[in-house]
């Protein structure tokens, strides 16, 4: 009876198996221009701070994308989601909509929406 065995230093199903799931990570440069991005974004959220009589709804409405570009970015590039199982990806998601619709009816609730909103107090 005769058993076959693998040369030493040959790949095993599990690392072909290993190796086809490896998709490429990000390089240094990927993480130096996401910060730059980021930092982009940043700057324009702090800027409409200095927009004169813009309307609350202007305001959520011009803010609300960059917030999430910003966990986006963040939780794909930063936290590597884009590299692992999708269902982790569902559950970050998940949680910026959940996040989304409660702010949304915390606004409505406390009427947020009209522009009867005291400013400069």
């Amino acid at each position: 009876m005769s058993v076959q065995t693998e040369p030493r230093g040959a790949a095993g199903p599990a690392e072909h198996d290993h190796e086809a799931h490896q998709k490429a990570h990000p390089t240094d440069r990927d993480y130096i221009v996401i910060a730059v991005v980021l930092g982009i974004i940043t700057l324009l959220e702090v800027g409409t701070y200095f927009i004169e009589d813009a309307s609350t709804t202007f305001l959520v409405a011009t803010l609300f994308p960059m917030m999430i570009a910003k966990f986006l970015a963040v939780c794909g590039w930063f936290m590597h989601l884009r590299y692992d199982n999708p269902i982790f990806r569902r559950v970050f998601t998940f949680g910026l909509v959940l996040a989304i619709v409660v702010f949304v009816a915390t606004l409505t609730s406390m009427e947020y929406w009209s522009d009867v909103y005291p400013r400069g107090m």
